[in-house]
């Protein structure tokens, strides 16, 4: 891997760049806040060579969102399940979004 590799990955969200310590200090939270979350299956790390936990900037902000409503007293297994619900209602509304999109086009070619 070249320099310019690694710099070009600075701006992908998708990059485990972040060891968890760093994640933790990051969001101002512990590696036991991350590693529950995990378990929760909110969000899986990648693993480096020797089997450590690397997160992404996307999996911190979904972190983040979890650890938002943990301190607003919702318990942890009912945050990760929101957190996943409003993922996934995020993503549908893209796709119909983009299938609205495609269909107006649809009916200016026509």
């Amino acid at each position: 891997m070249t320099a310019d590799d690694s710099f070009g990955r600075l701006d992908d969200d998708d990059y485990p760049a972040f060891t968890m310590g760093r994640a933790a200090e990051m969001l101002g939270t512990t590696q036991n806040f991350l590693r529950a979350i995990g378990e929760h299956r909110l969000i899986t790390p990648l693993r480096s060579p020797g089997g450590h936990r690397r997160y992404s900037r996307y999996q911190l902000r979904i972190a983040a969102r979890a650890r938002e409503l943990v301190d607003q007293g919702t318990p942890i297994e009912a945050a990760c399940r929101i957190v996943i619900l409003e993922d996934q209602l995020k993503e549908a509304r893209n796709r119909n979004a983009q299938q609205r999109g495609g269909q107006v086009r649809d009916r200016a070619n026509a």
